[in-house]
């Protein structure tokens, strides 16, 4: 049975109910790497790592490579060129976020597939949104992108924050603390103004 929409929980989630969720809806647990010890596939362990570590890295990851594409598809479409420009460096971010986030699931023993397809968690850009996005063309395009990613990179920027608190394994409190700081320099530099409402949350 399809999950239940849940786009319209409050953007102030706090990071262990929206964690809780995002792991009752990948159906994953807690990995044996928490204990620092090798994992069953063989992989390296995570040194520290928690079931926080693991379901901050398995919700960004494919947050991120949904939002990559929208953003890939607002280079090429976008009707304004300083969407245009600011989507191309925000594009290359996510996919420098995504080469090191990768690698530390794979040292969970972790696999590679994206656990929440089909759900659609806040801050995440759909297969449907991509679609729609498709579609559009000039100015309700760019407004379409900017409304998504604005939505995405705040979500992002919460979760990431809390992360770089809570979770157990120093590398990835280092990694949530810098893509929670590169969200808030990307949502000042969003084109279109408002992108600065999310600070100080």
């Amino acid at each position: 049975m399809k999950p239940a929409p849940t786009r319209a929980l409050p953007l102030a989630l706090p990071l262990a109910l929206l964690l809780s969720l995002a792991l009752l809806l990948g159906g994953c647990s807690e990995p044996s790497s928490a204990s620092g010890t090798p994992t069953a596939s063989g992989s390296p362990s995570l040194p520290g790592a928690t079931a926080t570590d693991t379901g901050w890295i398995q919700l960004v990851i494919p947050m991120d490579d949904q939002a990559e594409q929208l953003l890939a598809l607002a280079v090429d479409r976008a009707s304004a060129p300083d969407l245009a420009t600011w989507a191309a460096a925000s594009s290359k971010q996510h996919r420098t976020e995504l080469s090191l986030l990768r690698p530390l699931l794979r040292r969970m023993g972790l696999p590679g597939t994206n656990v929440h397809e089909g759900h659609d968690m806040p801050g995440m850009v759909t297969e449907a949104d991509l679609a729609r996005g498709r579609r559009l063309t000039g100015p309700a395009f760019d407004r379409f992108v900017l409304r998504q990613l604005r939505d995405h990179l705040s979500h992002s920027r919460r979760v990431s924050r809390s992360a770089a608190r809570s979770a157990g394994s120093g590398e990835v409190r280092r990694l949530a603390a810098r893509i929670a700081d590169t969200r808030a320099d990307q949502l000042k530099a969003l084109p279109g103004g408002r992108g600065e409402s999310d600070q100080g949350h």
